[in-house]
């Protein structure tokens, strides 16, 4: 064996006249590899990025491009992606030019020692990714968020942290069992049975038409678009930045070919809307992976290192959205020119009087759609809008909601300061951006859960708050933001409402077709700013999942097309998003919640309570033990008082608890904010921060339900108004020495009021 391994490391030795970047390794096969590596990645990032850029110039984006673009890792993400490709690259590039040495497989690494695959996560940035920081440095540890929740678990700093692993609730299966998507190679089986095509079962069990939309009776579009802005408070799960293939060259959207990170979804024959052949797919990409892993043997020892993919965003609700995910972005969204804490606004526009989000600052502007929908070439283009998450433009809806909570902070901030005149600009803008952390803690739990997993889940798994522990791992798992948490997609209107002050059509800037609102910041620049879309979403119900009219054709059928290309297929794309993560099929984790796998066609019928769709999944899958997680878990029958069926409030459930449990600085862990403030945050409602930020006057009291007789629009003067009292700091002594915020001081006198309030004052219902 050694003899073999010495013959080997003749074969690409590094010339004389080469300068190695970086750190040398002790193997000079190595050595070269990487540096071929680091080329080829940095070409293909150039490439892309370079075409990217020229394609957004043109005007040309099309639908895949706009999804790509907006799935890009930036900034330190961006950094994790680019270690892990030169990781993968180098392993790649040294099995490949090992492997016709020897009669049997080698794994790469087992040509490796452990000092060199150590140099090697050093030397291609992996190592940093895994590294403790020092927590006990870091200022107001106890007392405010750091923006990417490093050390938020002291003793594992890197516990729901952003730019770290999705976690795995189970083991991950894949067509190679290390890293090829599930369905990679068409021949293989799973259970005896070939996976059916993505866009095949989204035409056969997914395909409706608008005219059958069904309105929810009981919850309104804002508790739909509230999930999507939930959902972009805890997960994003960036692209590989490359459209070429690393080891082809092959451009992902000019072929059909499956090679890394290319993973075109096939068009079956007789599509209704695609052009068909053995040519004809819609272009995709995988999900980056996360440095070290996907390769067998990476650890030494013989244990296959399973791809895994990654969270750029912190698995905590803390408004990641609003205020960014990491360090840099949150400065950048800051007004720092002010003394008041204040995040930056628009400074071209405003909003009959009232603050837009700040333009984007780069140069291309892949939001400039007006001219094309208005057919007026003098049409004026806003840039897109910034703010803490990347998809603040993906529809309008969503950036209304960006907007208003942008305000809200802006408000707090302004009050905090007439309460407090000492503080400084700091102080200002961390305690407002601790009082929205608490603000979306208290609505998620109080407010939007119980709507969505029913009564049995909030009574079983999300109780009363039992406190922190710190041994509970709040990462996201890779099934809740690949599969469960996209459930609202089948409750997503295909019509925008805008509505007047009277809660009617508004005359000046009707309603706007889904496939027309998205990427479109010019629409609340020039049609009415985000007052008329609340009200919609506020004042029109839902969409109504039934098993008969699950995804509205905006999404499956025009999902992007605000150019006349081809668009794209949301429910095709959830599917091959969970393949290309290896998650395991539906009966897996049915087992996994502790509920029965059905085997046959009549105990699948029963679970859906539909004979129908049960036969024609079969139909397709051939058993239920291969059935989508996705398409599973949406196609179940409601549970009482929720909009998902059991498998999808389990493990949506089962996640808010890690997210609660292991969150050492959620509202209600003692210390974290003073009894007073605890009572005077249990009485905040969404819908007097649309009251406080807007224009509207009056307001249904719930706005996640529908107006009725028990929840009737009331005019804003009637809600409740957060009592910030509570923060004024008390200044006492001759030198005017002021007490902390939460100081123990305090501590005793608030919990007198707290008791005079009422227990019940001071808890999530």
């Amino acid at each position: 064996m050694l003899l073999s391994v010495l013959f080997l490391l003749g074969l690409c030795l590094v010339p004389a006249h080469s300068k190695p970047s970086g750190q040398n390794f002790g193997s000079p096969l190595l050595q070269q590899c990487f540096e071929d590596a680091k080329k080829l990645v940095d070409g293909a990032y150039k490439y892309s990025r370079e075409e990217s850029l020229r394609r957004v110039r043109k005007a040309v984006v099309r639908p895949h491009d706009a999804l790509r673009l907006l799935k890009q890792p930036r900034a330190n993400t961006r950094l994790a992606v680019r270690s892990a490709d030169y990781m993968a690259q180098t392993l790649r590039l040294l099995q490949e030019r090992t492997h016709h040495i020897h009669k049997r497989s080698l794994n790469a690494t087992d040509l490796l020692t452990e000092e060199d695959l150590r140099r090697l996560s050093e030397i291609t940035g992996c190592a940093a990714r895994v590294t403790f920081p020092e927590c006990r440095t870091t200022p107001n540890l106890n007392k405010y968020r750091t923006a990417s929740s490093i050390c938020n678990n002291v003793n594992n700093p890197r516990f729901g942290a952003s730019n770290t692993p999705f976690a795995r609730w189970l083991p991950a299966q894949y067509d190679d069992g290390i890293a090829e998507p599930k369905g990679w190679n068409v021949n293989r089986t799973f259970n005896n049975f070939m996976l059916p095509l993505v866009r095949q079962v989204s035409n056969n069990i997914l395909s409706t038409s608008d005219a059958g939309v069904v309105n929810d009776s009981d919850f309104t579009h804002m508790v739909t678009l509230f999930g999507q802005w939930n959902d972009h408070d805890l997960t994003f799960t960036p692209f590989s930045p490359s459209i070429v293939s690393f080891s082809s060259g092959i451009n992902c959207d000019e072929s059909c070919e499956k090679t890394e990170p290319c993973i075109p979804i096939p068009i079956p024959p007789g599509d209704p809307r695609l052009p068909t052949g053995p040519d004809s797919c819609l272009p995709a990409f995988r999900s980056a992976p996360v440095c070290g892993t996907g390769f067998s043997a990476y650890n030494f020892g013989g244990e296959p290192a399973k791809r895994e993919q990654i969270n750029a965003l912190t698995a905590f609700l803390d408004l990641g959205q609003v205020y960014g995910s990491e360090e840099n972005l949150a400065l950048n969204l800051r007004n720092l020119s002010s003394d008041d804490g204040l995040l930056r606004v628009n400074t071209e526009f405003r909003d009959n009087g009232r603050e837009l989000l700040p333009f984007h600052t780069l140069e291309e502007n892949m939001c400039a759609t007006r001219r094309n929908v208005t057919n007026n070439a003098n049409a004026r283009e806003v840039p897109c809008f910034l703010a803490g998450d990347v998809r603040v433009d993906e529809n309008i809806a969503l950036t209304s909601i960006h907007t208003l909570f942008m305000r809200e902070h802006n408000r707090l901030a302004r009050q905090l300061k007439r309460l407090n005149p000492q503080w400084d600009s700091e102080t200002l803008y961390q305690e407002a951006r601790k009082i929205m952390g608490a603000y979306t803690q208290v609505f998620v739990f109080r407010d939007y859960l119980p709507h969505i997993v029913g009564d049995r889940a909030m009574a079983t798994q999300l109780g009363r708050y039992p406190g922190y522990n710190p041994n509970v791992d709040p990462s996201i798992a890779n099934v809740f933001a690949t599969a469960a948490y996209r459930f609202a997609h089948l409750a997503i209107q295909p019509v925008l409402a805008r509505l007047d002050a009277n809660y009617r059509e508004n005359p000046q800037f009707r309603s706007v077709p889904l496939f027309q609102a998205f990427f479109a910041p010019w629409r609340i620049v020039f049609e009415g700013g985000i007052d008329p879309l609340l009200r919609g979403l506020v004042g029109r119900p839902a969409k109504l999942n039934t098993q008969d009219h699950m995804l509205v054709n905006a999404l499956r059928e025009r999902l992007f097309q605000f150019v006349q290309h081809l668009a794209l297929d949301l429910g095709s794309l959830n599917m091959e998003r969970g393949r290309d993560h290896g998650l395991p099929g539906y009966n897996s984790w049915r087992r996994f919640c502790g509920l029965s796998a059905p085997t046959n066609q009549a105990q699948l019928a029963q679970v859906l309570n539909n004979t129908d769709l049960a036969r024609r999944l079969l139909e397709l899958y051939g058993t239920p033990e291969n059935i989508d997680i996705w398409l599973g878990g949406v196609a179940e029958p409601f549970v009482r008082g929720g909009r998902v069926g059991p498998l999808f409030a389990c493990l949506i459930a089962q996640q808010f608890k890690k997210i609660r449990q292991g969150d050492r600085l959620w509202y209600e862990n003692p210390g974290v904010f003073t009894p007073r403030q605890r009572a005077a945050l249990s009485r905040a409602s969404l819908a007097k921060i649309i009251c406080d930020n807007t224009g509207i006057t009056t307001i249904p009291t719930d706005p996640f339900q529908v107006e009725s007789r028990r929840n009737r629009r009331v005019n804003c003067s009637a809600l409740p108004t957060l009592n910030l009292s509570a923060w004024r700091e008390r200044c006492t002594g001759a030198d005017g020495g002021c007490n902390e915020v939460n100081s123990k001081e305090n501590v005793s006198e608030d919990q007198e009021t707290l008791d005079q309030e009422g227990p019940e004052d001071n808890k999530v219902q």
